[in-house]
């Protein structure tokens, strides 16, 4: 097929939010072929001359092949499954919405990235997938991924849980966090396999290598290159998930695609129009080449797969309940953490529980009308749940939300603020040994958490707090009762407060109103500020860093 249009990694399907006729795809003929590797000759298993085609996956048993097809005249990719022989197509997911890079499942069932969501990329201006699955029917089509921005190229382990891509930016960077993630097939244990701590490249199309603990993906340059384009790069894990030192650059270029195991030390990947085999130390040998014509004709080779059975991965047994509504989080000990220096034990008193809001729709690739600067994302203020003494929390939250907690201490202030977001299933029970805790270390034994001797705390509301805060609507009239008054345009006494330039008025500015736009600047509040850290010390973002709040005085209870 024809690659899709230069964009970011992410926009080839879909459409410009400003205009649903400026497509993210080029239709324009596609084919699934298979190659007979020994004699070069190849077979066309299906073809649209008009359409498109992409994402295949070959079956346990070798003999099915499924994938993701826009057909001509269509606007959306939708899941197909076809005989290795090119017999019995049939179509799996229908409706208004993008289905692709579809994966089998031990289980039988299929996992794959989706439209569904309906959501748009927080800083762009097109539709965001994330993970779905379904029977092999299309029926018990259920949300697996709670995230507000991309899932990308579900793959499943050795082990059985399913490798994927997930681009998330809680307080930080939008173009540095787009590692890879593990979860169940159902959905529970959803888990930083390499990466989210340090910032890097985007991540993707990565598999297992069987017979090991690592994988093979393309580290596609900077926020992610089109196509998927990158160097191959294989990862071990065995260090925990945050160790760069761990990923090595195999290919002797950086504009390869779609790497997938052959062995432990052969792989094979696209690269243009042609199909090479790499080895671990970075030798690689074209094996197949389009023809001139199609060359010419614009058209790349994707997506290479071993067409042969392979044994089925272990079955993980599912922890969901669908009928549930929630599910419950046990975190063991909230100061066994990293980068806790500082904190002492009693100081944290409960947890503010957040939630990032998706996009319903996008127009620009700014930050704007949200926060100058700042945050991309909407966020929810669910309530607060208590921590005890000993450090430990058991809580129960609303499943498939994308959640993430602020710890406070006695005066709610900031002590610690999660950035990244965690999710539970219908019925899940998860749990965590501390703040960032350290992967690789052994759990220290505990006898007997205090927060387990009652049932789970429920979250509880913030009186006279709305869930989402409007700054106009919130903010501005507690500074017009306190403020104003000597923060406008007519106090200028020489030594007044509006002597420093200091205009603290609701009037709106092009988008902003002063006194949000002047507190900004100025940086009398501490949030991400869009930059690529994480996992900041304590106290060092929120209010407990926030000038401002240090010159009302102290606010201890």
């Amino acid at each position: 097929r024809k690659p899709g249009i230069p964009e970011h990694w992410y926009a080839n399907f879909g459409y410009y939010a400003a205009n649903d006729r400026q497509k993210l795809y080029q239709p324009g003929g596609g084919k699934l072929c298979r190659l007979h590797a020994a004699t070069g000759e190849v077979t066309t298993i299906f073809e649209d001359p008009q359409g498109s085609v992409r994402d295949p996956q070959v079956s346990y048993d070798g003999k099915r092949i499924v994938f993701s097809y826009l057909k001509a005249g269509a606007e959306n990719y939708h899941l197909y499954e076809i005989g290795v022989d090119g017999r019995g197509l049939r179509q799996i997911t229908e409706g208004a919405y993008d289905d692709i890079e579809p994966t089998y499942l031990p289980d039988g069932g299929l996992m794959f990235c989706s439209s569904r969501s309906q959501r748009w990329v927080n800083c762009w201006l097109t539709q965001v997938a994330t993970l779905y699955r379904c029977e092999p029917d299309g029926s018990g089509l259920r949300m697996i991924s709670a995230n507000v921005e991309h899932d990308n190229t579900p793959w499943v382990l050795p082990d059985g849980r399913v490798l994927y891509m997930r681009w998330e930016y809680v307080d930080r960077s939008q173009v540095h966090y787009h590692h890879l993630w593990t979860t169940n097939p159902d959905g529970t244990e959803q888990m930083p396999f390499y990466g989210n701590l340090h910032p890097g490249t985007a991540m993707l199309d990565a598999k297992g290598i069987v017979g090991t603990r690592q994988a093979v993906a393309i580290f596609s340059p900077g926020h992610g290159q089109h196509e998927h384009m990158g160097p191959v790069a294989i990862v071990d894990p065995g260090d925990g998930p945050d160790n760069p030192a761990k990923a090595r650059m195999i290919s002797p270029g950086d504009n390869y695609r779609d790497p997938v195991a052959l062995s432990e030390t052969t792989f094979l990947a696209a690269r243009g129009a042609w199909l090479e085999l790499l080895d671990a130390s970075g030798q690689a040998l074209p094996i197949y080449a389009l023809p001139e014509a199609e060359m010419n004709g614009g058209y790349w080779v994707h997506e290479p797969r071993l067409l042969a059975p392979r044994e089925r991965e272990p079955v993980i047994q599912a922890r969901v309940d669908l009928s549930k509504p929630t599910g419950r989080l046990l975190l063991a000990n909230i100061y066994d953490g990293r980068n806790m220096a500082g904190v002492k034990p009693g100081e944290i008193r409960k947890l503010l529980v957040l939630e990032s809001l998706p996009k319903p729709i996008n127009y620009t690739g700014g930050m704007d009308p949200l926060s100058y600067g700042g945050t991309f994302t909407l966020e929810r203020i669910l309530g607060t749940v208590p921590v005890e003494p000993d450090g430990s929390a058991y809580m129960e939250v609303p499943a498939l939300r994308s959640l993430f907690f602020v710890a406070l201490d006695e005066a709610d202030l900031s002590v610690k603020r999660m950035q990244s977001f965690l999710t539970v299933q219908p019925g899940e029970t998860t749990s965590c040994v501390g703040c960032h805790e350290q992967r690789t270390r052994a759990v220290v034994p505990t006898r007997d958490l205090q927060a387990l001797r009652r049932p789970a705390s429920a979250i509880t509301p913030i009186a006279n707090v709305p869930e989402v805060i409007d700054y106009p609507r919130d903010v501005q009239p507690i500074l017009d009762r306190h403020c104003v008054r000597c923060h406008d345009y007519e106090a200028h006494g020489a030594d007044g407060p509006r002597a420093g330039g200091v205009i603290l008025t609701g009037d709106r500015g092009p988008m902003y109103s002063h006194s949000y736009f002047e507190l900004t600047w100025r940086k009398q509040f501490v949030d991400g500020r869009n930059d690529p850290v994480s996992n900041l010390p304590p106290r060092a973002i929120g209010t407990s860093a926030s000038p401002l709040m240090k010159r009302l005085g102290d606010l201890s209870p």
